[in-house]
């Protein structure tokens, strides 16, 4: 091949480059999507973890919901208070009081005060066992089962097995909801951080039943709903529930509780 044409093909090529270069330039320019500034300083202060307790698929979809007002500032239950105070800033708004919640598990059934039916030997895992025989091993169909799907969905490390059931550390948790959605029992709720008592059990059982089945299990006797003065607590389906926002922490029900299930919550 000659130099000539060499250098020819290099001319062609370089000016097909451009050309390809000219039209990608105004084609990005007119369908590039205009991204709102505040939906940008927004996801600049979010934490990042991509969670999905908000609500959303990760941080990047609350920033843009929370931008276009789909979202209260305060979604985040990881970053809390202060980046919602920080979105706040962002938005204009004020930020309000944010209520930090954490993970409690409704359930005191440990290795020595739940009754098993039978020794289990097979898969380690919630959702595997929830089909077997009774519901699995332990005589309580509704308590812990203690394999640990919770514990495998905190991305925080905020929840372990301790003899037998789930334990939640207040300090770490996020509040996220990952646990709730892994547990089949529906053993996880969210409460305030800083709730004076709380039930730990969710049998709705008789109590007769309850009593075969756990030392500490709750009994639907409803002697807790008769000394609070604040109709914080009430009975349905044979379990007591606390109204957080109604308890003021004087811990009449948990001194009348027979099965000292109403547990009072350190902070």
């Amino acid at each position: 091949m000659s130099t000539q044409a060499i250098i020819l093909a290099a001319v062609i090529v370089g000016v097909v480059g451009i050309i390809i270069g000219i039209i990608l330039g105004i084609a990005g320019e007119k369908f590039k999507v205009e991204v709102d500034p505040n939906e940008e300083a927004i996801l600049g202060v979010l934490p990042g973890n991509n969670c999905g307790g908000c609500g959303y698929a990760g941080c990047s979809g609350l920033a843009a919901a929370i931008a276009k007002g789909e979202a209260e500032i305060g979604a985040c239950p990881v970053g809390g208070a202060p980046v919602a105070e920080k979105i706040g800033a962002i938005m204009g708004v004020e930020a309000g009081d944010a209520v930090r919640m954490t993970a409690y598990v409704k359930c005191a059934g440990t290795c020595e005060k739940a009754g098993n039916d039978y020794n289990y030997i097979g898969e380690q895992s919630c959702s595997m066992v929830k089909f077997i025989s009774n519901g699995g091993p332990k005589s309580c169909n509704h308590g812990c089962l203690g394999f640990g799907e919770c514990v495998e969905a905190c991305p925080f490390d905020a929840i372990h097995i301790v003899d037998g059931i789930a334990v939640v550390d207040k300090e770490n948790c996020k509040a996220c909801s990952k646990c709730i959605k892994a547990c089949p029992q529906n053993l996880i709720e969210l409460i305030p951080y800083d709730s004076k008592y709380a039930v730990q059990c969710s049998s709705k059982d008789m109590g007769k039943i309850v009593m075969k089945a756990c030392q500490v299990g709750c009994i639907g006797c409803r002697m807790c709903t008769k000394v609070c003065e604040f109709d914080a607590i009430t009975v349905e389906n044979n379990i007591a529930h606390i109204d957080q926002t109604k308890c003021t922490g004087c811990g009449a029900c948990a001194e009348k509780c027979p099965k000292k299930i109403i547990i009072k919550q350190v902070v």
